[in-house]
């Protein structure tokens, strides 16, 4: 008996070009092609000329307009969620490639950046010690980080606690106060909180009603104007205050090492709760990672006393 092996091409991928993906998903994230634009480096009749070409390629329409505003089609969201897990796996992929190790054994942890360049850092010692073979990586995270197409094992965030596909659990309350300079204010006189105007007000543009809010938190009525130069993030917020250029409303938990070291001090009220929390989010599709658990576990430990006794019952930083 004689057998015919027959050699079958494979089949050719069915796939669009990449850089048509790349258009496409740049502009369903931003849900604006000038923003797709500027991010990939290209004009905006790029964009929706890669677009165009995507879905003639495809054979459907992704996205539609509603008066001014950009709008996904059904099979357009459904795309995007499968497109945007694809290419954070190609990413992956590429990565992995060139550091020699895979991207799974690395913590990809997200986190605003001024808590992660603030409060973060003086923890994270503990956590490295204890767990040397988990490679860490900290990414700048937002509260409207999509945790279903998102690669981040874990984002702290602050917020009411409810996130779309993902799993939260309370680390710690936020606390607002109003802090000062010893040059402007020195730490032997204290204000009554309705003094504030006297002094310089410094505002944060990115939480632009800070001062409006603290005032309602301490129960102070106050029908003046919050005037005062301001400042992109507390970052900047935070450095203008410890040089004496006005007094500002600031998370406590940002300035820890200044309150410890003297650089700034509350000459006016004690913290106040603000009505937010940080929270350790991770995807629901994640949730029974080892590292992950491991991570929530050691930050709750972490948090233990800050969760339960406020911003002056920190003991210690296990």
């Amino acid at each position: 008996m004689m057998i015919f092996l027959h050699w079958i091409p494979a089949m050719r991928r069915y796939l669009p070009s990449l850089s048509a993906l790349h258009a496409f998903e740049a502009a369903a994230r931003y849900m604006n092609f000038t923003k797709a634009a500027d991010d990939l480096g290209l004009t905006q009749s790029g964009i929706s000329r890669q677009i165009k070409n995507l879905e003639d390629f495809l054979g459907v329409t992704l996205f539609h307009r509603s008066g001014p505003r950009l709008v996904l089609t059904e099979v357009g969201a459904t795309y995007y969620r499968n497109l945007a897990l694809a290419l954070d796996r190609l990413h992956e992929i590429s990565i992995d490639a060139v550091r020699g190790r895979t991207l799974d054994a690395t913590l990809m942890i997200g986190t605003h950046p001024v808590l992660g360049a603030r409060w973060l850092p003086a923890r994270l010692g503990s956590f490295i010690s204890a767990n040397p073979d988990i490679p860490l990586e900290v990414l700048v995270a937002n509260a409207d980080t999509d945790f279903e197409t998102t690669r981040l094992d874990m984002a702290i965030l602050r917020g009411g606690g409810s996130w779309l596909h993902a799993r939260a659990v309370e680390l710690f309350p936020e606390y607002l106060a109003v802090v000062a300079s010893p040059d402007l204010i020195p730490p032997d006189q204290p204000q009554a909180p309705g003094a504030f105007w006297h002094y310089p007000m410094l505002q944060n543009s990115g939480r632009s009603t800070l001062w409006l809010h603290w005032l309602q938190l301490i129960g102070h009525s106050y029908t003046g104007t919050i005037q005062g130069n301001r400042f992109a993030n507390n970052n900047m917020l935070i450095n203008a205050a410890i040089h004496g250029l006005g007094i500002a409303v600031v998370p406590t938990c940002f300035i820890e090492t200044e309150l410890e070291q003297g650089l700034l001090h509350l000459p006016f009220a004690p913290p106040v709760a603000s009505g937010d929390s940080y929270f350790a989010v991770y995807p629901e599709r994640k949730a029974h990672q080892s590292n992950i658990i491991l991570m929530r576990d050691w930050l709750l430990r972490q948090t233990h006393d800050l969760r339960h006794g406020g911003p002056k019952n920190e003991k210690s930083r296990l």
